[in-house]
Parts: structure tokens; sequence; C-alpha cells
């Protein structure tokens, strides 16, 4: 692979919009393409400075503040692949909400969230050729490749930040629709396990319940009850990787089409029922931004294929309860 030379020092001048960024964050964004390992190692020899000062890692960006860049070697890279008009349409059509901070976007089922590890490109990479005049475009929060429904994406840093302090504190209401195997017995159930997370050699991320794991708390109430499966809402206290996912199978009430944690027999049930993907979607996303005095609250509808599978459990089975969606 060819490299190319950044010749020269180049001193960039923070504004407002990396205001209270890490410098190694940073620097991971200006310089796209070089290795960590570099960025840690020319914050380490003194060589990238802000105000004519060394700083750690950790340092905190101010508005105002000048940094100073030494020249380093970046991979030229083909350039990456853009995503189809198709699914760009299919993206902007799924935007739920939209103002000068913040997009939330109903994600398909089985577009990631963000390319890497094979993928070329993901909804951010998407949303960034959508809008090409936004300085800004980060992810608020994540979902599984296969899961639907609200996500929301950053627009300014400061949201970004306030974002995830809301997240921290339990301010951000999220809750999710899963159908699970079996019938729910009782009301709302609290599933508090923690959660290990694993990778094996082929780069599979596993997680497992364990004393060793992450404090993990997830609240499921039943919404509706058929014969051998219950629609669930559900409720995310923390967050983390697969948790829903996990915390189902733990209660012996595994999510449908759940290929990593579920049951195959509830699974072949489920797709002679027309299911073809995992049945998990959040359906709500809720929030106070307490400086703006504002508060935001989004519902994503289930798609064709969630809705189909419900009307078929409705026409064949006598639901024994319903709270109704």
């Amino acid at each position: 692979m060819t490299t190319n030379d950044r010749k020269g020092v180049h001193f960039y001048e923070v504004g407002p919009e990396n205001h209270d960024q890490r410098i190694d964050n940073f620097l991971l964004t200006y310089l796209k393409g070089v290795p960590k390992s570099l960025i840690y190692r020319i914050l380490r020899k003194g060589e990238v400075r802000v105000n004519k000062g060394r700083v750690k890692p950790t340092y905190r960006l101010q508005s105002g503040d000048s940094v100073r860049i030494p020249p380093v070697r970046v991979p030229e890279k083909e350039p990456p692949r853009r995503a189809g008009n198709q699914l760009l349409a299919r993206i902007e059509q799924s935007i739920l909400y939209e103002d000068k901070t913040l997009i939330v976007v109903n994600k398909p089922s089985g577009l990631a969230v963000h390319g890497g590890s094979g993928l070329s490109f993901g909804l951010i990479e998407a949303l960034r050729q959508l809008r090409p005049e936004a300085k800004f475009l980060e992810l608020g929060h994540r979902l599984d490749r296969d899961t639907s429904g609200c996500l929301l994406i950053a627009k300014k840093r400061s949201l970004l930040r306030a974002f995830h302090e809301l997240l921290r504190s339990n301010g951000v209401d999220k809750r999710y629709y899963a159908l699970v195997a079996g019938r729910w017995i009782g009301d709302e159930h609290k599933v508090e396990a923690p959660l290990l997370k694993n990778t094996l050699r082929s780069g599979e991320r596993v997680v497992r319940v364990s004393p060793e794991g992450k404090r993990a708390l997830t609240f499921f109430r039943p919404v509706s009850i058929y014969n051998d499966a219950s629609l669930m809402d559900v409720k995310l206290i923390t967050g983390r990787t697969h948790q829903v996912r996990v915390h189902a199978a733990h209660a012996d009430h595994p999510i449908a089409g759940d290929e990593k944690y579920g049951d195959e027999g509830f699974n072949l049930a489920m797709k002679e029922r027309g299911l073809n993907r995992l049945f998990l979607h959040a359906h709500s996303l809720s929030f106070e931004l307490p400086e703006q005095d504002r508060r935001i609250s989004v519902q994503a509808p289930m798609d064709e294929v969630l809705t189909s599978v419900l009307k078929q459990l409705d026409s064949e089975d006598e639901t024994i309860q319903s709270a109704g969606l």
C-alpha cells in the first residue's frame, strides 16, 4: 500500500464544535486512517502540542486552543463505497424527526449502524451522503444490525455530550417490542443479571450472564399473550451489548428469530408464519433536554414483516391477554 506524507506542521484552532472533546478522539477523527497506536505515540512524545505545551490523551480541548499537529504518514485508501440511491431513498423515508441538532431514524433491520468488520458502509455513512452539508453527524447510541427502530444521530457535539450524559443518568426512556417464546406469566418482570462480553476466534461477539460481567437491568411487560408466544414491551435501564436478547433468553423466553441466543424450534415456527428477521424493534425514544427546556419523544412504527406476523398470530390464536399497541 502506498503512503502519502503530510508535509509540514499543521496548526488547528479549536472551535465550538470541538469544545470539551478529548484530544485523542479529536486526532483520531482529524487524522483519519492513521493507526491509533501512532496517535498515542505522537501524543506521548510531545509532538502534538496544545497552546505550545504537552498534553495527555485525556486533555479536553477548549474553544480557542491552538493544536500543533506534526507531519504523519497517512495510508492512501481507495475511495469508500457509497450507498446506492435505493438505500438512500429508504433511509430518507425512515427519518422520523429532524431539527438543527439531531435526527431520529427508524433504522431498518439488516442495516448496520456503521461500516467496519467487512462492511463498506452503514447507516451513519449513508446519512453523511444524504446530508453532505452537515459538518458533524455522529451516532448517539447503537442498535444491533438485526434490530430495527429509533436511532438517534447527533448533528452537534453539544447535543451528543448532553445525550450521553442523559444515558449515563437514566434520563433516556428507550422502549422495545419483542416477540418471545411461550406464554408470559404475570405482569411486569425485572431481569437484573450481569452481562459479560466475549469475542470468539472468528471475531463473533457472544454475551452471557456472568457474575464477572457488567450490571444490566431490563424490564419486561406483556402486551399480548398468544398460545405459544408473547409480545413484550421492554424497557432498558442499562445499555449493554445484546442485553434484551440475552436477558430474554435468561428468563426462558428467547426472542423470535434470534439465531444466536434463541430457540431453534420456536424460530422455525415463527419462520413458517413469515418471520424472516429478529423480532426486536425499538418502538420509542423519549428524553428531555433541560438546558433547552424541551422534550423529544419519537415513536417508530413496525415494518410490514413484524405487523404481518402479529396479524397471523391474531388470526390463528385466541389472544389470551392484550393491552394493545
